[in-house]
């Protein structure tokens, strides 16, 4: 079986990846259309994992109820959260708002958990997170002017709204380590926590909430850009932090699922077409160093 700490950096390739399909169609559609459709492809193509697993009859009404609640911190509350700031500033600078999610999160999890990390695994740690914050804060050169790296309204909102999805994130892996602890199935757990978020934001679009409403026509484009972004970011990249949370600590399966923002860079290089720069080299290589510190303290 594969280490907990690679899944979750499996997890967070996937996420850079969403990144990509996501961009574009949430600006458009708005955060809140994007994420509630979102959510119905991943909650069918989950549902449909599930039976085909076949272990989905486990979950308990405690289990669902707990999920339910961890999903409406986390995807509800955080991904929106998300979506909107990476609206206002883009996929690059909302990702130095999300990473923090790892600091809160070795907080939470020492403060709620007892988890600790000590010698090696701590220094590799500060490593890593300073690798990625390196790598998105001194990452954009100077002449870059694609429109993801404007600012669409009030930069302070795009900043709370990060800080807001990174405590969700932060919240909801804290309140899921337990439970998946038990043993309980990845692919059936990601499924409730969709389905959750997805009536909720349902309930939200019923009660007539204004921001709830697409916000442009819908086109296949996006509707194809977001059942990609959901499959690759919710279906096989929730599903792969699930299933790492079940053995490994939350505070390193945290840290390392924040390297999504490094591994976007090269993939914006593609879109971009023009070499990042240095600083995301230098982020990039202590990430690298750090994973690897990291990784040997656990041999």
């Amino acid at each position: 079986m594969l280490a907990p700490e690679l899944l979750a950096a499996m997890a967070s390739g996937c996420w850079a990846v969403g990144t990509l399909f996501s961009a574009t169609a949430s600006a458009q559609m708005g955060a809140f259309a994007f994420t509630r459709w979102r959510l119905f492809f991943a909650m069918v193509l989950l549902w449909g994992a599930a039976f085909y697993v076949g272990r989905w009859p486990e979950l308990t009404w405690e289990s669902v109820a707990w999920l339910s609640a961890s999903s409406w911190i986390g995807i509800l509350i955080g991904d929106t959260a998300l979506f909107v700031c990476m609206n206002r500033l883009g996929p690059r600078r909302s990702g130095v708002l999300f990473a923090t999610h790892a600091l809160f999160s070795a907080l939470f999890a020492w403060l709620f958990l007892s988890e600790t990390l000590w010698g090696m695994t701590l220094m590799g740690s500060g490593v890593l997170v300073s690798g990625v914050m390196v790598a998105i804060v001194w990452g954009r050169r100077d002449d870059e002017t694609h429109r993801w790296e404007n600012t669409q309204g009030a930069l302070w909102v795009g900043v709370v709204m990060g800080l807001l999805a990174a405590v969700g994130q932060a919240v909801a892996t804290l309140m899921i380590k337990p439970l998946m602890s038990t043993g309980i199935d990845a692919v059936s757990a990601s499924a409730v926590r969709a389905t959750a978020s997805f009536l909720a934001h349902l309930l939200l679009l019923w009660a007539g909430v204004g921001l709830a409403k697409l916000q442009s026509p819908l086109s296949l484009k996006n509707l194809w850009n977001t059942a990609l972004s959901a499959t690759v970011s919710m279906v096989i990249g929730m599903t792969l932090i699930l299933q790492a949370l079940k053995t490994g600590q939350a505070n390193l399966v945290a840290i390392f699922s924040s390297i999504a923002p490094v591994l976007l860079l090269p993939l914006l290089w593609a879109v971009y077409r023009r070499q990042p720069a240095a600083g995301a080299w230098w982020g990039g290589a202590m990430t690298v160093v750090g994973s690897a510190m990291i990784m040997s303290s656990k041999i």
